[in-house]
């Protein structure tokens, strides 16, 4: 009886426990989630107005990461607010900012961020093995530490296994009603470019009920007008270097001459006034409403005004066609991005959860986050067919026609870009055919220019005259493009070469010089 007794008691027993162990596995099931730590992120762009949590790629990343947003942008002047933010200690969690921004060696220099390495060696998570392995090289500063992490950085290496494919974003851009009407002209040399803008003045002095733009531009800002330099200059296959020495672009010949092109154009008349003062949003809205004949500009940034122009009248949006060329012919010279890409993003000192910062930061760089935040999530925006991503047509329909409400519903199509990885996926082009025009139309003339992109990090003297020079340009150049004559345009040019003599460009030529051969040798191109 005794030993009957235990085992009863040993099987009521074993049954209490697996009833309690039933009730403790359902009641940790049950048990709802932690919420969601909310981050704040600064984005240093004023036109950034996405929101964060309403889309099915944000929802899906915060569900994955636990993970929310709240992005912060500048009111006004994006310099001010951050150097407040900088001075005042009052920077958010996390900071984007472009790759150039003084502002990046100011926030390491002040101790305001964290270095990825101490986060990483402190929290575990695997940050290093999902970041892009040149881009951690690139960006890793002499203390050994890594602070700011890139956006479409594209390494050397990256250029060449995918250089067939790879798009420059830079066009020249006319609108198709308005150029074919005019013939289609060769507007590569000065005679037809000045012939074609003056024609389609002439025959559409106004457009939509508004005047004819007969020449766009992208914004001026301190550092000069990309249009009027830098695309210019690649159009016209400038280098950037000669005999071996850093070259300034600004003072070649063949760039010289067509600036004085767009300076007689002023003085006829076809440069309006607007274009030396409108901000990128009156410039999108003009772009939108078609009043540009022709400019140079960025095909990334009109996506979703030429969808918008294609609804209504498709014979009104704007194609990429052969720009001014030097006297030679030689063909464009377009960059791609480099391996600094476009912003950096740091995670600040102020951040009380750092490790959340890190963990959401290494999902977006895993493949699986990149396949998110570019195609979406699977099922719901795409199928895989025979091992290949088609996207859904009612998701494309809404691509291709309202980006605005695409990112508010989807959030893919690197809506959110602030840490994209373009090396780390193939991605489609799934774009409709007026789109890809655009970026196809750049293929045969790619150029890899990131040794060129000059960053003297811890040297402040050149990194003070580079400042100066471009600052210098900025505003000679808009002296050349408003010069009442020839004379003027060339007293101002020589004024130029005086005044940067003046601030050191003689010792900056060889410091830029010495930089370009370190850049080369870190990202392995031989000459």
């Amino acid at each position: 009886m005794k030993k009957k007794a235990w085992g009863v008691l040993f099987l009521v027993g074993g049954i209490g426990l697996f009833i309690a162990f039933i009730f403790i596995k359902k009641d940790h099931v049950e048990k709802p989630k932690e919420e969601p730590v909310t981050l704040k992120w600064y984005i240093n762009y004023s036109w950034f107005s996405t929101k964060w949590g309403n889309d099915i790629v944000s929802k899906r990343i915060t569900e994955e990461t636990g993970v929310n947003i709240e992005f912060i942008v500048p009111k006004g002047n994006e310099s001010e607010k951050l150097n407040s933010m900088i001075h005042s200690d009052t920077l958010p969690d996390i900071v984007t900012l472009g790759w150039w921004e003084d502002e990046n060696q100011d926030i390491v220099e002040r101790g305001k961020v964290y270095s990825y390495q101490q986060l990483e060696e402190q929290y575990q998570i695997g940050f290093f093995e999902q970041a892009n392995k040149e881009s951690v090289k690139w960006y890793t500063l002499e203390d050994g530490n890594l602070y700011g992490y890139p956006s479409y950085s594209y390494s050397w290496i990256d250029f060449q296994k995918r250089h067939q494919t790879i798009s420059s974003h830079q066009n020249f851009l006319v609108r198709k009603d308005i150029y074919e009407a005019i013939g289609s002209p060769d507007m590569t040399t000065p005679e037809g470019f000045v012939a074609a803008v003056k024609k389609a003045k002439e025959m559409f002095p106004t457009v939509n009920g508004k005047e004819l733009i007969p020449i766009g531009c992208d914004e001026f800002t301190e550092r000069g007008n990309n249009s009027f330099d830098s695309w210019l200059q690649n159009f016209l296959a400038v280098p950037y270097e000669k005999d071996g020495k850093y070259y300034d672009r600004n003072t070649d010949d063949e760039y010289l001459r067509w600036l004085k092109v767009f300076r007689q154009l002023g003085e006829d008349g076809y440069l309006n006034p607007e274009i030396f003062i409108d901000t990128r949003s009156q410039l999108s809205e003009k772009f939108l409403e078609g009043r540009y004949f022709c400019l140079f500009y960025q095909n990334t940034d009109i996506e979703e005004q030429e969808k918008e122009i294609y609804e209504k009248n498709p014979e009104q949006i704007y194609i990429a066609v052969e720009g001014p060329r030097n006297s030679k012919g030689d063909d464009p010279v377009l960059s791609v991005p480099g391996i600094n890409g476009w912003t950096t993003t740091y995670i600040s000192k102020n951040c009380k959860v750092p490790e959340k910062a890190l963990e959401l930061f290494t999902y977006m760089l895993s493949e699986e986050g990149q396949k998110l935040l570019y195609f979406g999530e699977e099922g719901t925006m795409y199928d895989i067919v025979d091992d290949e991503i088609v996207i859904k047509q009612e998701v494309l329909d809404v691509l291709n026609t309202d980006r605005t409400k695409y990112n508010s519903i989807y959030g893919a199509d690197d809506t959110y870009w602030m840490l994209k990885d373009s090396a780390k996926i193939e991605e489609i082009s799934y774009e409709p055919d007026y789109i890809r025009q655009l970026y196809e139309w750049t293929n045969p003339y790619v150029a890899y220019t990131g040794q060129y992109e000059l960053d003297f990090g811890d040297d402040t003297k050149m990194a003070t005259i580079y400042n100066r020079l471009n600052q210098m340009w900025a505003d000679t150049l808009i002296q050349l493009l408003l010069a009442p004559n020839e004379k003027e345009f060339n007293d101002y040019v020589e004024k130029y070469k005086e005044e940067r003599n003046k601030i050191g460009y003689l010792q900056f030529v060889e410091a830029a010089t010495k930089l370009i051969q370190q850049n080369k040798e870190k990202l392995g191109i031989k000459e």
